[in-house]
């Protein structure tokens, strides 16, 4: 019984052995390839920060320009129709003129702009 129980021991030993170097050698070729991984998954999460601080920048800038396009396009529309309202005056003022000169008859107003501008 006593070599039965030294070839157990040695045999638990030897599986004991068998598990560490098992071990030892599958930390010491994992444990490179585990802190290249890390280093990426760490570049991958900064750069991902990165993109998305630019885009709530962007975001924040392109909302700027849209409000200052329609503040531009809202000054743009009150002053053609300022504009408007001073040329509606402007050719009234103008249609009585020239009804004056031609007596007061609109086709003779017409007919004598026409002529002028075709140069008879």
């Amino acid at each position: 019984m006593n070599a039965w129980v030294l070839r157990a021991a040695g045999a638990g030993l030897l599986i004991l052995l068998g598990i560490g170097v098992g071990a030892w050698l599958t930390i010491s070729h994992f444990r490179p390839v585990l802190d290249e991984a890390q280093d990426r998954v760490s570049a991958c999460t900064t750069a991902r920060d990165n993109l998305a601080g630019l885009a709530q920048e962007q975001g924040k800038a392109l909302g700027d320009l849209t409000l200052a396009a329609n503040e531009r396009q809202a000054r743009a529309e009150q002053a053609v129709s300022e504009a408007k309202a001073g040329a509606d005056l402007d050719y009234a003022a103008a249609n009585r003129l020239q009804q004056e000169r031609t007596g007061g008859d609109q086709c003779a107003a017409a007919t004598s702009i026409i002529d002028k501008e075709l140069g008879l």
